[in-house]
């Protein structure tokens, strides 16, 4: 029997000249995706943004805003074919580790009532519903609402 080792994920700082690669698989990944312009600002602005890597080839993403004692989740994507792998919780557990070592004490986010798989994920990673944006994405038929979820770190 042989066994055909994979190399570990990588996790660095997203760089300007990945965004081309990141704006792929949010095309893939989303019927709403975020503009090179959102990426670019976040950035700009110097927002932990971070790639998840497996031998090369960028399998997910994530853009963190840091303020104070507080960490707010703005994307988290893997890329479709590398979904229920593992990948989206080892980005998540590096991100609240980034949170922390910057002094935050709790995490945010917005989930579409729609994505019941990442719902799922943030619940298994200790994320709390704490409330409801009405409107707050574009949807096909007008506007979805966003669950607001929050976890202690």
């Amino acid at each position: 029997m042989s066994a055909v080792l994979k190399s570990l994920p990588q996790l660095a700082p997203l760089q300007a000249e990945e965004i081309d690669a990141v704006l792929a698989i949010e095309d893939r990944a989303y019927p709403f995706p975020w503009s090179r312009a959102n990426f670019a600002d976040s950035l700009a602005a110097g927002y932990s943004a971070w790639t998840c890597r497996i031998d090369g080839e960028l399998v997910g993403y994530a853009v963190m805003m840091l303020v104070l004692d507080e960490a707010h989740l703005l994307n988290l994507t893997v890329a479709p074919e590398w979904q229920r792998a593992g990948y989206g919780s080892l980005v998540m557990r590096h991100l609240f580790d980034t949170a922390r070592g910057h002094g935050a004490k709790r995490m945010f986010l917005e989930v579409r009532p729609s994505n019941g798989s990442g719902q799922a994920l943030y619940r298994r990673l200790g994320f709390e519903t704490i409330g409801r944006r009405r409107g707050y994405y574009p949807a096909g038929a007008g506007r979805e609402d966003a669950m607001v979820m929050a976890v202690d770190l």
